[in-house]
């Protein structure tokens, strides 16, 4: 009942509470978060205890002990280079950090092996490392097992293991393999630049548009000015008509009326 009263509390309080990404967040894939994590562990969990308050429950819920906790875990192995722990094989140590976040949950469960993203906090606590903000346990499946042995190798491994060990050949090759991370990168530096060039491309359409428009508006308007010119100029011309009738009209009624001249008869045989 206490795993369902804290899902219940989740549920209640992600209404209230939300998930806030940075803007340009986007996934990443195992194999990139891997090449970033801080060290990577192969582990069993030998047993699972409730967490009270910690710098990792910093959230309104805090003190609810039913959604975090801590792990005991077995290393069955270390990864081969970069490693942080410097742990013999079948070391046993604390992992916390785990249980039900704001945007994601870290969880474990007694008696399995993972694959385990961790790293040391301020207080060198190990706690998962959660790359780009997602999952850094893996379940031991055949599919993982074969992921995580395709991209790196494995040293200090407890006997029965059946993982790939560390050669010198692997390291020649890792050294002449591009990094996803930086590849990823380079293609996300891309993705922006294209984006901001076409929020440019459609700042310049809109400004283009507009510009038609304010075009268009220029033209009608000259067209109106044109039309009442015209108009102007017609009614000008009638007045003038008008006028002119008017003053012939009147210079004709102000002429004395000539009566025609008959010509002298010549009588004269």
């Amino acid at each position: 009942m206490g795993w369902v009263s804290a899902l219940l509390l989740l549920a209640v309080i992600g209404e209230v509470w939300t998930c806030l990404f940075h803007r340009d967040w986007r996934p990443q894939s195992e194999q990139c978060r891997a090449e970033l994590a801080e060290t990577i562990v192969y582990a069993k969990v030998l047993a699972i205890y409730k967490d009270t308050y910690s710098v990792h429950n910093y959230l309104p819920w805090q003190y609810n002990t039913d959604l975090f906790y801590s792990a005991e875990v077995e290393l069955l192995c270390d990864q081969a280079w970069g490693s942080m722990l410097e742990m013999p094989a079948g070391a046993r140590f604390n992992l916390t950090g785990l249980g039900y976040f704001l945007c994601h949950s870290y969880t474990v469960m007694e008696n399995n092996t993972y694959y385990l993203f961790i790293r040391r906090d301020e207080n060198h606590n190990l706690v998962p490392h959660g790359v780009n903000e997602q999952d850094p346990i893996f379940l031991d499946t055949p599919e993982n097992k074969q992921m995580f042995s395709s991209l790196f190798q494995f040293s200090n491994c407890v006997s029965g293991t059946n993982h790939q060990t560390y050669t010198p050949e692997w390291e020649l090759q890792e050294d002449s393999r591009l990094l996803c991370s930086s590849v990823q990168k380079a293609l996300y530096e891309e993705e922006d630049r294209v984006r901001m060039l076409n929020q440019k491309v459609k700042s310049l359409e809109k400004s283009i548009n507009h510009l038609r428009e304010k075009v268009k508006g220029t033209k009608r308007s000259l067209r109106q000015v044109k039309k009442e010119s015209k108009r102007e100029a017609m009614l000008l011309k009638q007045q003038q008509n008008k006028e002119r009738a008017k003053l012939n009209a009147k210079q004709d009624t102000g002429k004395p009326i000539l009566k025609p001249v008959k010509k002298p008869v010549n009588h004269k045989l």
